[in-house]
């Protein structure tokens, strides 16, 4: 989702939304925030542990579900009028318009992802996904793993095995990505798209012949 479909990554600004109109006292929390990316930055604290550390200090280790909704909701309105990609809008209603089922894979929280993708028309969302989020509350820990890199191509690739089971056939006909993390989850598709892509998944794109696509327009 993030870079593909919106204009800018979305977890941060999530955290920040939410902080301002729940507790904006946490924003005190900033400089500690900055160093926990500096340890990310120099390896010492994981991509998975580092959204579990801000997500700690700007919502708290526990947070009720209830309370977190509303903010939830208006911070995906928020995305939807000021950070959506116009070619990613163009894009997925002309897949739709194909009669395609529309599955977004992201790392970024479920939590925050799915009303988003509801609003984009999205059939089926695969996000990081949280303890307790489908409870009262919602704990600072990841449910399993970071649905990011390989850990995204196995959850597509159980979806699809769940939904074969359920005598559905699937195909998968494009893929899409801006970062070159999603090689993987992008040979799945008959059509690998690279879009907007950072310089390594440009470079592979070219040398592979894939479309390179510019959704910023």
């Amino acid at each position: 989702m993030d870079k593909t479909i919106t204009r800018r990554p979305t977890y941060s600004a999530f955290l920040m939304h939410v902080a301002l109109r729940r507790a904006p006292w946490r924003l005190l929390f900033l400089p500690i925030s900055a160093v926990f990316g500096l340890g990310y930055l120099l390896r010492m604290v994981s991509r998975d542990r580092l959204k579990e550390l801000n997500q700690l200090l700007f919502l708290g280790g526990v947070a009720s579900t209830r309370q977190l909704e509303p903010h939830i909701e208006s911070y995906a309105d928020k995305v939807m009028a000021r950070n959506i990609q116009p070619g990613a809008l163009r894009q997925i209603a002309a897949d739709k318009a194909e009669g395609c089922q529309l599955v977004m894979a992201t790392a970024s929280y479920a939590l925050y992802a799915a009303p988003i993708a509801r609003r984009l028309g999205f059939d089926v969302v695969l996000g990081t996904r949280l303890i307790g989020e489908d409870s009262a509350h919602v704990r600072a820990r990841i449910d399993g793993e970071n649905c990011y890199g390989e850990a995204k191509l196995m959850r597509i690739n159980d979806w699809i095995e769940n939904a074969s089971e359920a005598n559905d056939t699937i195909a998968v006909a494009r893929t899409y990505s801006d970062h070159v993390s999603d090689v993987p989850m992008l040979l799945l598709g008959s059509e690998p798209v690279a879009v907007n892509p950072h310089p390594p998944l440009a470079d592979h794109a070219r040398a592979h012949g894939w479309r390179i696509a510019d959704w910023r327009q």
